[in-house]
């Protein structure tokens, strides 16, 4: 077999390994003290004096037996055996010569690599086949990953009337890369390793419960990206202000794994904060602006937070570069919530405003992350478009609905990005369930005669409600304290007004004056400022918010015994 034909058909990979022999039997066929040049490298010009032998003259055997990589030639249309070197015959044993590949070498087989080297001699180009495990029966052979190469040649056969006669053939190269391969496989299960904390952080940091408003239904969904795909910062969270008034936000921190999960979860830490004042949207959404920028100020976020009123039937919000919501209305037309909205959080400089979209009974609507509608193939208002669609079309619980949008999108445990999904339905109630919630309220004109009216007002809705008599009494206390605190230091207009849910008793009372009360310790010899202590003595709960263009309500809450919450 000729190595100068082989040779010069080899890839680079082969060529340089089969040189490095090469050098190595030069060296030592030089004569004693004599130096050595690479005989493979014809552009290297030889020294004075130092002899180099032809590479005609290397025995091939020798050559391909000292590289460390596994060799094995074939010729014919069977792939007979006509050639392994000595690593070859380490790893899988002596193989006997001149027998079909199928026959002498079963492992080239059982790797699939007959049929590529049926390839490799109908089209003269080499295959290559990467990172196949290659296991041998002997337990005590180190098993591993080999590269596969296989080259076309021509071997020598015999020798004929004008010559050596050469047929096609086939050089199979296999190199070893099982410590490539191992480190790889060990990266990737640092990968897996990171992903599952940031997904076990990321799902720690949301809630794990959805608190339930009285007048909304809530689901959400969160999905994390594919399993090769690191986890974001999508959040959500529903937060019950009182009054019956719920908070409800949704987020995404732009980036990837543990560190926008750690963002995410401080800035809802942060909304739920903000909540508590409850202040507008838009001020809530400044005040997260400049903390998003402390946190860290290479992280940008956009977020979405609305306020439902059930009282005025209408979702207020503020968005910072978030997806717009979707509404739908009690006859399936679906909205999109229009502006204002700022840019991201973390971005500073900008003054965010609220805005305004109607959501009485029956009527739902969707917050959900950009991973719900954006694909690289298409452009994002498609998809919101798309979600549009399915939202007109979808019906049952929030969590049904959740699920089918879902799918509707086309999200599987494959996606290459998170998703949040918040639904929340605001029903319209009939029947015994309507019975259980009721408005009431009483315009207050000051004066002195106020205070007896609310007294009386209230007494008169709280019997109507059928109420216990001490639930009753406590009520109309806390309406004349709230009505008082409202005349001493308020100004007009003034206006009581009553709440029942199946679950609680709601007394508010708004007027013209935008100073809110704080409870305070009364000295025994003041005569007044006792108001607000009594309220929070008395009630569940209490709390007071300004009002849009201008003044502010003072509320308190009752929670409903069971035989009062069935009435």
């Amino acid at each position: 077999m000729n190595f100068t034909r082989w040779s010069a058909r080899l890839p680079g990979t082969q060529r340089r390994a089969a040189a490095r022999a090469a050098d190595r039997t030069t060296a030592a066929a030089a004569p004693a003290g004599g130096g050595s040049v690479p005989a493979a490298r014809a552009e290297t010009a030889p020294q004075p004096g130092i002899a180099v032998p032809a590479l005609g003259g290397l025995c091939v055997h020798d050559i391909l037996g000292q590289v460390p990589a596994l060799v094995a030639v074939v010729h014919g249309a069977d792939h007979r055996l006509a050639y392994v070197n000595d690593a070859y015959a380490a790893l899988f044993g002596p193989r006997t010569l001149g027998t079909p590949a199928r026959e002498a070498v079963p492992e080239l087989e059982e790797l699939g690599l007959l049929p590529l080297m049926d390839q490799v001699l109908r089209s003269g180009r080499p295959r290559t086949v990467k990172s196949r495990r290659v296991t041998t029966a002997e337990p005590a052979v180190r098993h591993g990953y080999y590269t596969f190469t296989c080259s076309p040649i021509q071997v020598v056969v015999g020798e004929g009337e004008d010559g050596p006669r050469h047929q096609p053939g086939v050089l199979v190269f296999a190199s070893d890369v099982t410590d490539q391969v191992e480190a790889a496989e060990r990266l990737r299960a640092s990968e897996r390793r990171q992903r599952e904390a940031a997904v076990t952080l990321q799902r720690s940091l949301l809630p794990q419960e959805l608190e339930q408003p009285d007048d909304l239904r809530v689901a959400a969904t969160y999905q994390p990206g594919g399993k090769d795909t690191a986890v974001g910062g999508d959040w959500y969270d529903v937060i019950t202000l009182g009054a019956g008034r719920t908070a409800l936000v949704i987020g995404d921190v732009m980036g990837r794994g543990v560190r926008a999960a750690a963002v995410m979860g401080q800035l809802r830490t942060a909304v739920r904060a903000y909540a508590r004042l409850d202040l507008p949207p838009h001020e809530v959404l400044q005040l997260l602006d400049g903390l998003a920028a402390e946190i860290d100020a290479t992280q940008i976020a956009t977020c979405v937070y609305a306020v439902h009123d059930p009282n005025e039937g209408r979702l207020v919000y503020a968005s910072a570069g978030h997806l717009p919501i979707l509404v739908r209305d009690p006859d399936g037309v679906v909205h999109r919530a229009a502006e204002p909205t700022g840019p991201p959080l973390g971005t500073g400089g900008w003054l965010h405003t609220s805005g305004t979209v109607p959501l009485g009974p029956g009527s739902s609507a969707v917050l959900y992350t950009d991973g719900l509608v954006e694909r690289r193939n298409q452009d994002i208002d498609e998809g919101v478009a798309a979600l549009e669609r399915a939202f007109a079309g979808a019906t049952g619980s929030p969590q049904v609905m959740c699920d089918r949008l879902i799918r509707t999108l086309g999200i599987t445990d494959e996606h290459d990005d998170d998703v949040a999904v918040l639904v929340l339905q605001h029903p319209a109630r009939t029947g015994h369930d309507a019975e259980l919630f009721h408005n009431a309220a009483l315009e207050l004109l000051g004066g002195v005669e106020a205070a007896p009216r609310a007294r009386a007002f209230a007494s008169g809705v709280l019997a109507s409600w059928r109420f216990p008599a001490d639930l009753r009494d406590l009520g109309v206390l806390a309406a004349s304290e709230l009505v008082a605190n409202s005349l001493q230091h308020g100004t007009p207009p003034m206006r009581l007004r009553l709440r029942r849910t199946d679950r609680r008793l709601i007394i508010e009372v708004t007027d013209g004056d935008d100073h809110l009360p704080r409870r305070r310790r009364a000295e025994p010899a003041d005569e007044a400022g006792r108001g607000i202590s009594i309220i929070a003595t008395i009630a569940s709960s209490w709390g007071s918010r300004r009002t849009p263009g201008g003044g502010k309500a003072v509320w308190c809450e009752f929670a409903l015994p069971a035989t009062a919450s069935h009435l």
